[in-house]
């Protein structure tokens, strides 16, 4: 998979180099780019926004200017993804989606965020015949000063369903989300005591069936608390 990240502050994706991510890049499996937004900047100032039509509060970001950095990376099967707070709700299915797509480029926009006709122009009937697809995505109902922090979090919980990427793939098979409805049971490990508080008996009886139906009471206990 190739992903592509845009940025006013590439220096903030660091992260992305790191464990899971970093060995999936090494071996292969995942290409990142990460693209200066200013770089496509004209002025001495590096200026990426402008006022807003309509009056009002913050700056807007500069179609061009985005449209200038996306152009030459855009290619057949692409999905575009404009990070705003007002997107659709990033969720499990939504990263099971992504995750066999060819080319993922995500927009991290900053202030009011990015002009809308950059949506409205990658819309367009001549990029959806090239199977392009353009998506508004949030990561929850809050506000964050940009788009770096809403990609990473997305680029993990994509990139770690592709086959390989990790070590043991069976241990998506019981993650929380995983199964509708349900959120993963607690886990425990050595040692059977920790200050005061014991590992519960079902998990040292060595019988499976009985510690199954325990972990199945848990993880729906743990949804109708937590959900």
């Amino acid at each position: 998979m190739k992903i592509d990240v845009i940025s006013i502050f590439p220096e903030y994706l660091t992260p992305l180099k790191l464990s899971l991510l970093g060995k999936a890049q090494s071996a292969g499996l995942v290409d990142i780019q990460v693209h200066d937004l200013r770089a496509q900047a004209t002025d001495n100032h590096n200026t990426v926004d402008d006022t807003p039509y309509g009056g009002g509060a913050g700056m807007v970001m500069l179609p061009e200017i985005w449209a200038k950095t996306i152009d030459p990376i855009i290619s057949e099967g692409s999905d575009l993804i404009i990070l705003t707070p007002a997107g659709k709700r990033f969720n499990q299915e939504m990263a099971e989606e992504f995750s066999s797509a060819t080319q993922l480029i995500f927009a991290c926009g900053r202030y009011e965020g990015i002009d809308d006709r950059l949506r409205q122009y990658y819309s367009k009937p001549e990029f959806a015949s090239r199977n392009i697809g353009v998506h508004e995505v949030s990561i929850g109902d809050y506000v964050l000063g940009g788009g770096e922090v809403a990609s990473m979090v997305m680029i993990e919980a994509i990139t770690r369903l592709i086959p390989g990427v990790l070590g043991n793939p069976e241990s998506l098979a019981e993650e929380s989300h995983n199964t509708q409805g349900y959120l993963e049971y607690p886990n425990f490990t050595k040692p059977q005591e920790w200050r005061g508080i014991s590992v519960p008996e079902v998990l040292l009886s060595g019988n499976h069936a009985e510690i199954a139906k325990w972990r199945m009471q848990q993880a729906q206990l743990r949804a109708e608390n937590n959900r």
